[in-house]
Parts: C-alpha cells; structure tokens; sequence
C-alpha cells in the first residue's frame, strides 16, 4: 500500500483528497451502524463527532464549550445546531446540510445561569424532531452532555443511553481520504522536526522550541496545534507531560511530542535527541526504548490482536512504577484521527485481558519510554501505523533508529581523540557511529 502525499492546495491536474467522498462516506459508515442499532437517534455535542457527522467546523475555540450539536435520527439525514451566524453560514456555503443547519445554544458550560432556559430549549428541540419521525420512544444515544441538558432531555420523556460506544466504534476504520491526511499531517511534523533539530542548541528555553513548532506547522498549513510536549534534562523522568521555561544544556536529554490536526487529522509523534553530546546511560536507554517499539510494530498486520502487541512490553515493575494503571501512557498504542486518542486503546493496563483484534484501516501510535540508569534522563519514541490489508506502513519518517545528538558544533571524542566539528546541521546519525568515525580518524578533523 503506498500511501500518497499530496500538495494542501486544490488542482484540477490530478485527483487529490475528495472531500465530497470523505464527507459521504463518514456518514454512510456511521448511519449503517446506528440502523443496525438499538438507538433510535444519536446525539453529539463532542466537537469531533459533531464535524464527522456533519463535515462542519467552526474553529477550535469552540472545542471545550459542548455549544454545538448534531442529532442523527435513524434512515435520516443529521440536523445541526450551531451558533446562529456558524449556522447561517453553513446553509450558505454546506450544501450538504442547507436548511438543516440552524441556530441553537446550550448554556455555554454553565455560563448562561439556569433560570435562562437553555437546557430546556435545546431538550424541546431534540423532542420536536424525534417526535416527528415517531422515534420519541426509541432510545437516544448521546455521546457527551452537560447534566443540565441531560436532565432536560429527560424530563421530556426521552430515554438517554451511551452513544459514544456507537460513535468510537464508526471512528475505529478509517477511510481512504482519512487515512490521506492523516499521512500529510504527519508529513507537516516531519518539517518542524528537521527545522527544530536544526535549532536545538544549549541555552534554547523548551518553550521557544515550542513556538518554533507551531509557526512551521501553521505555515505548512495546520489548523491547529493542539499541543508540543518539550521535555529536557531531569524533567524527563518522570514524564510531566507539559512543557516548560527551561534552558537546555550541554548532555541533555530532550524528547518532545507533537500534536497538531491537519483537516481535523491528529498527530501523536514523539522524537528524542540529546543536546551537544550523548551519556553512554541515554544512548543505553534510548536503545532499550526503541528495541520495545520495534518489537511491537513488528507485529502489526490484521488479525493479530492488541494483547499480542502489548505483551512485548516491559511490565511497569521493571521501569519503576508499582502498576500498570501508574504507569499508563508510557508503553502504550492508541488510535489517532479526529481525536488524539481513539480505539484501539493498546496497554498492559486493559489489553491483556480484553484484547481487540487488529484490522485494515486501522490507524494508531505506538509509544515506548525507558529511563535511563544515571536516575533522572529517559527516551520517549512514538511512530504513527496504517493497517493496511497485508501488514502496516509507518506514516511518521523523521528519523528515529538511532539517537542523533542535536546542537553540536564540537563534539570531543576521548582523551587524545579528534574533535569532530560540523559546518550547519548536526549529521544524521547515532553518537555511537559518531565515536567510531572520529577513533577512525586517529586525529585527523573532520569538516570544516
């Protein structure tokens, strides 16, 4: 399976992303699935679901305001509730929807206070449509809801059951134009990735190696960074999984991932280097991280399950945490599109005993951590699957076999051995080929 990646822009010379059959085959997939269902509806007030769905979006600071919603009624096309000029737009420029986009709004996460009536409003609104269509006492499925709304929706007689199941389930396979960005959008932080290890230097605060990301991603055309992890020296074990003001120095570790959506598709996509120089501890550790994320990639095809690819893990006992559940997220797979975490969900914590078999169109991200022997330093890895229907395609390139050592304009090899001195970029390649080359050497610089 060879996996394209395509220019951002729209061409009339060659058949690119077909957003027109990304749109119509989201909601044929989830419409089969709601027929073959208990449910009488669905309603979605999550951001990614709503914009599966409906093939809307309004921006991203909307994602935590559950204001918008969408009701997806069985053989029916979905209805939109949105800000009201969101929704005058979308009936002018979302032919898809027209008239069943209109103006409808919660209470904001609480912001509008009860005696306002927006609970009860939008809880009549959903009555008036299932009514309608004689689904009223058939079963809603909801995915995400303020207890306000839910209250609401039963006070007018309608029964509410889970609808995120139906909805993770729809989201598990992806699409051939879904799993197309997702690849560009890993393809975007493949560039910040060259451009940071470029910059990486002692004195580089992990916050500027942040806004360094984001300008590149949202040059190269993102419509969001959703968030760069930068983690260096001893902030890298434990993992806090925020970044910070510190100053990088000479034989730090750094690791960062990097999540950002291109068209809505997630990236999940850590890289490690070390800065100036490589302790032979972190060389170590990288090794054993990255050993553990080949182990299970390897086994990744259809039919395998996810309990076959995390028992190649180290148990969480043997990298210092006292369970499974403490050490979650570190060895870990997960499903990315819409959403940075979607099925399937691969850890020792659940996968073990409830293991969830692997198929074509699935795509996820492996991650591996090991900290180091020297206490304080760690290696964090991840590299982003495509199932496809013979084995997998890895859709993240920057290189990663190896630790590269970032930022090094001398590096000293032994007592009486070479300086080895670099001209720009730092090279390519392991600081382990980096000692042998300059011993080779017997004395002699290399470069300019």
């Amino acid at each position: 399976m060879a996996l394209k990646t395509f220019g951002t822009m729209a061409v009339d010379w060659e058949q690119r992303v077909d957003f027109d059959r990304l749109r119509r085959e989201r909601l044929a997939r989830i419409t089969g699935l709601l027929e073959k269902s208990a449910l009488g509806a669905l309603l979605c007030f999550d951001m990614n679901n709503v914009r599966y769905i409906t093939a809307t979006h309004i921006g991203t600071w909307a994602q935590d305001k559950i204001s918008r919603f969408t009701l997806l009624p069985q053989k029916d096309e979905p209805i939109l509730w949105d800000f009201g000029s969101a929704a005058r737009h979308h009936q002018l420029n979302c032919p898809w929807l027209g008239e069943r986009s209109r103006a409808g709004i919660p209470s904001m996460r609480g912001a509008m206070t009860p005696e306002m009536g927006r609970a009860e409003d939008v809880a009549r609104k959903i009555r008036v449509e299932l009514e309608r269509r004689g689904l009223l006492g058939e079963p809603l499925g909801v995915d995400v809801v303020e207890p306000p709304v839910l209250f609401a929706l039963q006070r007018e007689g309608i029964t509410v059951v889970d609808g995120q199941e139906l909805m993770s389930i729809a989201r598990e396979i992806k699409t051939q134009d879904e799993i197309t960005l997702l690849n560009m959008s890993a393809m975007m932080v493949d560039a910040a990735y060259y451009d940071l290890y470029k910059a990486m230097r002692p004195g580089m605060r992990e916050n500027e190696a942040v806004a360094l990301v984001a300008e590149r991603l949202y040059d190269l055309g993102s419509e969001y960074v959703e968030a760069v992890n930068a983690i260096s020296g001893e902030r890298c074990s434990p993992h806090p999984h925020v970044f910070s003001d510190r100053a990088l120095r000479p034989g730090d570790p750094v690791y960062y991932d990097i999540l950002h959506s291109y068209m809505g598709y997630r990236t999940c996509y850590y890289r490690t280097f070390c800065v100036g120089s490589a302790p032979r501890a972190m060389v170590d550790a990288y090794k054993r991280c990255r050993d553990y994320l080949d182990a299970s990639i390897e086994l990744i095809r259809p039919g395998r399950t996810t309990a076959e690819v995390a028992s190649v893990w180290p148990r969480a006992q043997e990298f210092g945490f006292p369970s499974e559940e403490a050490a979650f997220a570190l060895q870990m797979g997960h499903g990315i599109g819409l959403a940075i975490w979607e099925r399937p969900m691969i850890s020792r914590l659940v996968s073990l005993d409830h293991p969830h078999e692997i198929k074509p169109g699935m795509v996820f991200a492996l991650e591996t951590f090991w900290p180091s022997t020297d206490g304080w330093s760690a290696a964090r890895i991840e590299e982003e699957i495509v199932v496809t229907a013979t084995g997998h395609e890895v859709i993240t390139r920057f290189p990663a076999e190896a630790l590269l050592v970032a930022g090094a304009p001398f590096v000293t090899v032994g007592g009486n051995l070479p300086i080895v001195r670099e001209t720009e970029a730092p090279p390519n390649r392991d600081v382990v080929e980096l000692i042998a080359a300059a011993a080779r050497a017997e004395g002699e610089k290399v470069g300019a």
